[in-house]
């Protein structure tokens, strides 16, 4: 094979991995949110979720792509790792639906898939433009395979080639190993399987190397995941060994019988084509049906011997959880939902500051609000974490619900870092004085402090509920709010007004209570700002219900002031 051979095997293996990537993103794009729905709806049950990750790997055209959303479930979770497994084990099966299509020769189709795809990506948007992606890439999987394949055939009847493959005839754990490591390095395998196919139906090698190879094929597109994950949470890595795992053992039966199962094949599938494509699924249909009976068990061995390490209990709050960098090219879809997870940490933070708040005024313990501030510095650097990671998407992949998402999610960072920031700079520093000099307001002073307090818990709460699900009665209710903040802070000024008048022998107590009264009130007001403009505003400036200005139009301003005149002059006459 001379170097320009080579120079076309890769690009033939670059051309199918893009197309890949091509259906995975076009997919995703126009079924992104579905696809999400689909597996939170069917992971309860594990026959449910072993055909959800069944059809969403024969749509996504992976089986890494399925692996790579349900791990982020697992790890964070969302799910247990029973239904995980059991999703996996569906996917497995779900890419040996691929092979047995592209066993038939459909490299004929290629192009009017291109055709179709281009067509749909130019003159529609949306939904429609991005399945248009996915059928370009379905064409270019194809043309890439049947070019894979042409490009090979010349070498089929090298007798070097086949020297070298038969003399692994006899040694069917090399060919296992063989077929491992191709997998491994062109990181398909499909491509592999098709290849392996190829090569027994020119007698290359003979059939029970052929599917001893296609075993190996197997443990190859497993062990990507375990080798390439880019998470260091022990928890995540166990859905992926786990998978590798119940290949290994299925491989490892499977090579008992592999004399015994190629005889069997050979007679009922004489066409080695076919024969290959039916053993790759049958090996992963029996491995599917041996295992899912015993899913909760074996999760549970699982999880004893990679247990969760102890100094993960007591690990650096200010560290991301859930910002899994994988996900950022393979998944937009799912880098958005990690972030999205990652953002509601953010709204706990910020809560236990203002439990700070709500504990340095009832116990006038300084100590409190001196350890609320600190929750300020994890904070800051988690947002600065979480915009690294959303800015960090490529645009290009994203649809434009996605680049909203994206958009909304800095929004809501941004805003939430300003409130803590107020709460860290002013309020916190104010209790933490009244505290320190043993200040007890009266409760008529305390009463619209309490209110505030209690209501920007519940607007919290509010907020995070926006981020996750649009709704635009909620961003309503939840910028109403500001109007509630400013009435209770002209509330707390007519009380400080009232017993300033009223007060006759101690004026100077009531100076000082209501510096920090009305201090506090605008602070907190201030804080409520920030937490609507989270989550409120973009909501509703999005369905067009946000005004660009509090202030009346200079129009409507000098029509109202001609009224006015024209009734004085009625008036005076």
């Amino acid at each position: 094979m001379n170097f320009v051979s080579i120079i076309d095997l890769a690009g033939s293996v670059a051309l199918l991995l893009w197309g890949v990537h091509m259906v995975q993103t076009g997919v995703q794009r126009a079924f992104g949110a579905r696809l999400n729905q689909i597996l939170s709806k069917t992971l309860r049950n594990k026959i449910q979720a072993f055909f959800a990750g069944l059809g969403i790997t024969a749509v996504l055209q992976s089986s890494t792509a399925t692996g790579l959303m349900i791990t982020s479930f697992t790890a964070n979770g969302v799910i247990g790792l029973p239904s995980a497994l059991a999703v996996m084990l569906g996917a497995n099966v779900g890419t040996t639906l691929i092979v047995q299509l592209l066993s038939f020769d459909v490299s004929r189709i290629a192009p009017l898939f291109v055709l179709i795809g281009v067509v749909m990506f130019r003159r529609w948007m949306n939904a429609v433009r991005d399945l248009g992606r996915s059928f370009i890439g379905l064409g270019l999987i194809l043309i890439s395979l049947h070019q894979f394949l042409e490009i090979l055939q010349p070498y089929t009847n090298q007798p070097s080639l086949r020297l070298m493959l038969g003399s692994i005839a006899d040694m069917p754990l090399i060919a296992v190993f063989i077929a491992l490591v191709l997998t491994w390095i062109m990181h398909s395998s499909v491509a592999v399987v098709l290849l392996i196919a190829s090569f027994a139906s020119h007698n290359v090698i003979p059939p029970e190397t052929a599917f001893a190879m296609v075993i190996g094929s197997n443990i190859g597109t497993a062990l990507n995941p375990v080798l390439e994950g880019t998470g260091k949470d022990i928890v995540s890595k166990r859905l992926p060994i786990g998978n590798l795992l119940n290949r290994v053992i299925g491989a490892a039966i499977c090579m008992l019988f592999l004399t015994q199962m190629t005889r069997w094949f050979i007679y009922y599938y004489p066409d080695m084509n076919r024969s290959v494509a039916n053993f790759h699924t049958l090996f992963n249909i029996v491995t599917a049906a041996v295992f899912l009976p015993f899913l909760t068990p074996y999760a549970e061995f699982l999880k004893r011997i990679m247990p969760r390490p102890k100094e993960e209990k007591t690990e650096d709050p200010s560290k991301p959880i859930y910002l899994d960098k994988s996900a950022l090219k393979q998944s937009p879809m799912l880098a958005i939902s990690n972030a999205i997870r990652e953002s509601l940490r953010l709204c706990d933070a910020l809560e236990k500051m203002l439990y700070g708040v709500d504990n340095t005024l009832k116990s006038k313990t300084p100590q409190i609000a001196i350890e609320a501030r600190r929750v300020d510095i994890i904070l800051d650097k988690l947002t600065s974490s979480i915009q690294s990671y959303v800015t960090a998407l490529d645009p290009e992949s994203l649809n434009r619900n996605e680049l909203t998402q994206t958009e909304r999610i800095l929004t809501f960072c941004t805003q939430i870092a300003n409130a803590s920031d107020v709460l860290d700079r002013n309020v916190l520093p104010t209790v933490h004085k009244m505290a320190k000099q043993r200040i007890i307001l009266p409760d008529e002073m305390m009463q619209p402090l309490k209110d505030m307090l209690k209501r920007m818990h519940q607007n919290l709460r509010i907020a995070a509920t926006l981020l996750m699900n649009e709704d635009e009665t909620i961003a309503r209710k939840l910028a109403e709010e500001k109007d509630i903040f400013r009435e209770t802070e002209n509330q707390a000024n007519s009380i400080y007004y009232r017993r300033l008048r009223e007060e006759t022998t101690n004026k100077k107590n009531q100076i000082l209570y209501g510096s920090f009264m009305l201090e506090l009130a605008r602070d907190l007001k201030r804080t409520n700002t920030h937490i609507v403009a989270s989550a409120a505003y973009p909501v509703l400036d999005q369905s067009g219900l946000l005004l660009p200005s509090r202030l009346q139009p200079e129009d409507d301003t000098n029509l109202s002031t001609d009224k006015e005149l024209s009734k004085r002059e009625e008036n005076e006459e």
